[in-house]
């Protein structure tokens, strides 16, 4: 028999890796003749770099500006003529200390910087994980890395970051680097949010990257210009505007769609193809996933379900494993899962659970051996 591990990381306790690791050993302890296939995941966001290195591709780091221009280590994927650039690593808001968070001068030039580098090592198809933006100014710093100019009035450089945009008056994308016209993008995104209103990247994001109401409304202001002056060198733009996922991190979505051309799919979709878990799916009888918590915000498109909707397309059972659950039988169950496990069913308190968790998961891994797969090992 052959099963599947693919689950997403236990946040604050447990990498992807070590969450297979973990239930690998468990299920080796009852049924040692199953093959075992780990696939560590991510939704998209944090950890997709980590999953796509799982899964083949080559770490690389790069010296890039961090969001509010100190010199950052990021890195990025690469496998052949395919790249990853996951945008936490670079323009991300957990690279600014709260004290220094500064929703106006933030800006996503780190990103566009990776995917020059990405370019660099031969990539020709690249994938943007662009969750955990610090940055709100549009795009505009990616693309500036990526060559394109944005200037004043009296054509001076324009500042970096989304507040700074309420002075551009001019965008010129003639410097882009050519090899963007050859390269194909795919956003992973689960953000449905439209980039200007009450809806968008300024209104709903800002005030958790530190903006004020009065920093709010400067954002507004600055995407505002950045569509009407983007749409005057690329006409029809102002369009992508008003898509889904073009308010994602900050309006790196709408960058990404106006002028990179990029084809948006849901994050764990993404990663999937990354992973090759598409490919091992189908070799299975039987898959586990999870992560540590599997609650409504999980039932929109994480790891889990993700995962669920592509096993239950091969028709094979799905086991969910987190650290807790706040779903129902009834609701796990209509989300694809034939069981689930939680680590606080087998921990004495919270703290354990979190302390102690890849012991708690070997004991889960052991249950599920006994229960869902046949020919016990003998003792």
């Amino acid at each position: 028999m052959r099963i599947v591990i693919a689950p997403d990381k236990f946040k604050g306790s447990l990498t992807a890796a070590e969450v297979c690791e973990a239930i690998a050993r468990g299920v080796a302890t009852v049924n040692d003749a199953v093959a075992v296939v780990a696939v560590p995941m991510a939704d998209g966001g944090e950890g997709t770099l980590d999953a796509a290195v799982e899964g083949g591709f080559t770490a690389h780091a790069v010296p890039v500006s961090g969001p509010l221009g100190d010199p950052v280590i990021a890195h990025i994927g690469v496998r052949e003529d395919e790249a990853v650039v996951e945008m936490a690593l670079a323009s991300g808001l957990a690279l600014v200390p709260e004290a220094r968070r500064d929703a106006l001068a933030a800006s996503s030039q780190g990103t566009g910087e990776c995917i020059l580098a990405a370019l660099d090592l031969g990539a020709r198809r690249i994938s943007l994980a662009i969750g955990g933006s610090a940055s709100t100014d549009g795009g505009a710093g990616m693309l500036q890395a990526l060559g394109a100019r944005f200037t004043r009035a009296d054509g001076t450089p324009l500042a970096p970051g989304g507040g700074p945009l309420t002075e551009l008056a001019r965008v010129d994308l003639s410097g882009l680097d050519p090899r963007l016209a050859d390269t194909a993008f795919v956003v992973a995104n689960d953000v449905s949010h439209e980039l200007l209103g009450e809806h968008g990247a300024a209104a709903v994001f800002g005030p958790q990257k530190g903006a004020s109401p009065a920093d709010v409304a400067t954002l507004e202001a600055g995407l505002e210009t950045l569509v009407s002056r983007l749409d005057e060198v690329l006409p029809g733009s102002a369009r992508f505007a008003a898509a889904p996922g073009a308010g994602a991190a900050g309006g790196v979505g709408y960058a990404a769609l106006a002028v990179l051309t990029a084809e948006q799919r849901p994050g764990t979709d993404v990663v999937i193809a990354l992973t090759g878990l598409d490919q091992a799916i189908p070799q299975a009888e039987l898959v586990i996933t999870g992560e540590g918590s599997l609650d409504h915000q999980s039932l929109a498109g994480k790891t889990p379900v993700g995962v669920a909707r592509a096993a239950a397309a091969h028709r094979l059972p799905v086991i969910a494993v987190c650290g807790r659950t706040t779903l129902s039988e009834t609701e796990w169950r209509e989300a694809g899962f034939s069981a689930c496990y939680a680590v606080a069913d087998y921990a004495p308190d919270a703290a354990a659970s979190m302390r102690d968790a890849a012991e708690y998961l070997e004991r889960i891994g052991s249950e599920i051996a006994r229960t869902h797969l046949a020919t016990p090992r003998p003792h």
